[in-house]
């Protein structure tokens, strides 16, 4: 029986933040990703495929990062996706809004390489 890849959104309006998160998704193999540059383009994505992560930016145009969460968890559909936020927003308020909403994991920008491939290893049991 053929294991399919994981599936990975990333969503951030930032491409340089995109480009960082899908080099690191790149070094582990047997992953998949796709990119998003706001809330209402993941939205789309999210009804064309199944994803087994999401990693999310709070500060974006259209809808943001705690709204498409926010989004998410209220969703019969896509509620037990794991979602990891990304954000310069060190605010303790918003990490705080953010893992009430129902974000597994925060992690801060600059993102740490190493941090960031700890927290896809966790959550796939790599």
């Amino acid at each position: 029986m053929e294991v399919m890849p994981k599936q990975i959104l990333i969503v951030d309006d930032s491409e340089m933040t995109r480009r960082l998160i899908s080099t690191a998704v790149r070094t582990l193999g047997d992953i998949e990703y796709e990119e998003a540059k706001d809330g209402f383009e993941a939205i789309q994505k999210l009804a064309t495929k199944a994803f087994d992560l999401l990693f999310v930016d709070i500060n974006m145009p259209n809808i943001n990062g705690l709204e498409l969460i926010d989004y998410c968890k209220q969703s019969e559909q896509y509620y037990k996706i794991p979602i990891v936020i990304i954000s310069t927003e060190d605010s303790l308020k918003d990490q705080a809004k953010g893992l009430e909403l129902g974000a597994a994991e925060f992690l801060l920008k600059p993102i740490q390489l190493n941090r960031l491939i700890d927290v896809i290893k966790t959550t796939f049991g790599k």
